[in-house]
């Protein structure tokens, strides 16, 4: 078989496989170019095909380009940002995984295969861009002097919903043990570790204990670890410098904004397991280093880390770093789920009233015996989270009236259950193929929508990879 052959054979498999891919010979001419790679990088292939791939990404100085790297240096690259121009001068960001051909000591290709992170990075700009206003206002906040500068000063970022443990409902002893626990965390600046699971209100304790302590007047910044890809992650927390990657740009990350304040780190298990342990020496060291950066930089933050599983059971597994996990658990909360504390229903239900009258212009007064029969009987899988739910639909959608009843109440089936029984295969209902694939989109649709979107999460409770998963949420355009 000639090379002409392998190379058809190689760019028809790679356009069904659906990845990005560029493959370029030793003297750096590019063999292999697919049409996901072209959208990609918004040119066509003829513009790449059967050209040399420096004469077509001019735009990336050599010491940056990972095929460069590759092809010249031998080195092997996996999932490093590049922010650049196309040859068309429209801006393209991608994470590239690159590795060089070897073959009897010699180079003999490099290939690259890429994704698309151009509106994730634009996303994550935002982020650190309305970050740093928030910690500026409450920076104002703080230098002003009266209270009237000081509300001008504190209102600044935007109205930004904040919580005190005068918004912590419940009056179950274990929920009431935790609320104490963390009444007394506003008297140190200790790191303070919550579990719950989604929905328990981890994010209302992380706030009550920063507004609640010596730092209320201080920077208070949430992240997601596992709402950003790993690869954008670290330039999130620790900022960036210029020239430590393909189109980075000297800027602040969430430590140096939180800076005198409190970071809090929700589903740190999320967080890449060499991105944990750079945590770690940053809790131990107190100063950060930029990516691409080679100044220490001292911060005082304070951090709030969080888990919606068994800490144990992510160190087990390998999700969270041990000695992580004990430099963070100086202070740790548990919040029982909502199942385990059903006497505090009657109470919440009733404030989830109140609260959705006002918004629905509604004037319900009460809850029937057996409306309030069917919520304490659920599991509620999502907690506090889904009660509001349903209270907010059952107010929005009751009848004209005073008293929310039983047929008010939608509960829908919970996740727990796992998925709707499969019935006997009927050939009417199309190929096999076909049936399975609707049955994968069903259970996939049902944990993603249990876990609030949470890709990460389903992935693991689907014991997939999460990419694989991402490759079907796309597929079924569940995303």
């Amino acid at each position: 078989m000639r090379g002409k052959d392998y190379r058809a054979i190689l760019q028809a498999a790679s356009e069904v496989l659906g990845e990005a891919m560029h493959i370029v010979d030793a003297r750096g001419t590019t063999i292999m170019y697919n049409e996901a790679m072209a959208r990609l990088e918004k040119i066509s292939v003829e513009d790449a095909l059967g050209k040399p791939f420096r004469q077509v990404f001019s735009n990336i100085p050599e010491p940056e380009s990972t095929l460069y790297q590759a092809l010249v240096n031998r080195r092997e690259i996996r999932e490093q940002e590049q922010n650049y121009l196309n040859i068309y001068g429209k801006q393209v960001t991608t994470v590239n995984t690159t590795i060089p051909i070897i073959v009897d000591d010699r180079v003999v290709a490099a290939m690259e295969i890429a994704r698309d992170i151009t509106d994730i990075k634009d996303m994550s700009d935002r982020i650190l861009t309305l970050q740093d206003s928030i910690s500026a206002g409450a920076r104002e906040g703080e230098e002003a002097k009266g209270a009237e500068a000081e509300d001008e000063g504190r209102a600044r970022p935007s109205e930004i919903q904040r919580y005190h443990f005068e918004d912590i409902i419940g009056e179950d002893p274990k929920f009431l043990q935790a609320v104490d626990r963390a009444m007394r965390a506003t008297t140190n600046t200790a790191s303070v570790f919550i579990y719950g699971e989604t929905g328990t209100g981890k994010e209302l304790f992380a706030q009550s204990i920063h507004y609640g302590g010596k730092r209320q007047n201080k920077p208070f910044l949430a992240q997601n670890c596992a709402a950003i890809p790993e690869s954008l992650l670290e330039g999130i927390l620790f900022g960036t410098e210029k020239g430590g990657f393909t189109g980075a740009v000297d800027r602040a990350g969430l430590f140096e904004q939180a800076n005198g304040g409190t970071l809090l780190l929700d589903e740190v298990s999320a967080m890449p397991y060499e991105l944990q342990s750079k945590l770690l020496r940053v809790l131990q060291e107190k100063y950060i280093r930029r990516v691409g950066g080679s100044r220490d930089i001292l911060v005082d933050v304070r951090i709030i880390a969080t888990v919606n599983e068994s800490p144990q059971e992510l160190i087990a597994r390998g999700a969270l770093r041990q000695d992580l996990y004990y430099r963070l658990n100086v202070i740790g909360i548990t919040i029982p789920p909502l199942r385990e504390r059903r006497g505090d229903i009657p109470i919440l239900a009733d404030q989830f009233i109140r609260k959705y009258n006002g918004e629905f212009g509604r004037e319900i007064w009460m809850i029937s015996d057996g409306a309030l029969d069917r919520l304490q009987d659920h599991d509620y899988p999502g907690n506090v989270r889904e009660l509001e739910n349903i209270i907010m639909a059952a107010v929005s959608m009751a009848d004209e009236g005073h008293v929310l009843t039983e047929r008010d109440i939608d509960i829908q089936r919970s996740y727990r259950e796992g998925p709707a029984a499969v019935s006997e295969y009927d050939l009417s209902e199309g190929t096999l193929a076909e049936y399975l694939s609707r049955i994968e989109q069903t259970v996939i649709r049902q944990y993603l929508t249990a876990n609030g979107g949470n890709v990460s999460k389903t992935a693991r409770d689907l014991g997939m990879l999460r990419q694989n998963l991402q490759h079907k949420l796309k597929k079924y355009e569940l995303g």
